[in-house]
């Protein structure tokens, strides 16, 4: 679509590719209620997507995962969800991990507040893209807290990506 504001992964430095896969969302196609966020407006039970990856660099030492919608009306986007720390062993979050009591790594806070996974919750319009990116990341741990900003998390999860999968589906209301 002509005029959509650019990928979140679009202007930072190329890295190797993998797989992400969900039993839950599909690229380029609209998701499920399930997934939606449970206020402003909004009665979804606010799950995260089941995610699976696989094919990443054998020197992976933790994961991180983020949601971002590129779509959101603030000029900046929204973070929808922002888990880092997830050891090299875990290659899969069932749905619903993205609770505030989740034990799989740490959440930043998202752009609702919250330090957990934040559902869909356009406005009225044409639907937005939700990027969910698994990064492979060269650390164990990133060294910072959930008290950071989507965007100090994002900082560090960047500086030591090795690798990064991409899945986006999409929701309008």
């Amino acid at each position: 679509m002509a005029g959509r504001p650019p990928l979140p992964h679009e202007h930072l430095p190329e890295v190797p590719s993998f797989t992400v896969t969900s039993d839950d969302v599909t690229e380029g196609e609209v998701f499920g209620k399930k997934h939606v966020y449970n206020d402003w407006g909004f009665d979804g039970p606010n799950l995260s997507p089941h995610l699976r990856w696989s094919g990443f660099p054998a020197e992976t030492k933790s994961f991180a995962v983020t949601c971002f919608d590129p779509d959101a009306p603030t000029g900046s986007g929204f973070w929808h969800w922002t888990l880092f720390d997830i050891p090299a062993d875990v290659t899969e979050l069932p749905t619903g991990a993205g609770t505030a009591d989740t034990k799989i790594g740490i959440h930043a806070r998202n752009d609702f507040g919250k330090k957990e996974f934040g559902g869909a919750a356009p406005p009225p319009g044409a639907p937005h893209r939700y990027v969910f990116t698994v990064h492979a990341l060269d650390v164990e741990s990133l060294g910072i807290d959930s008290d950071v900003s989507p965007a100090v998390a994002g900082f560090n999860i960047t500086a030591h990506t090795i690798a990064r999968a991409t899945i986006i589906p999409e929701f309008g209301v």
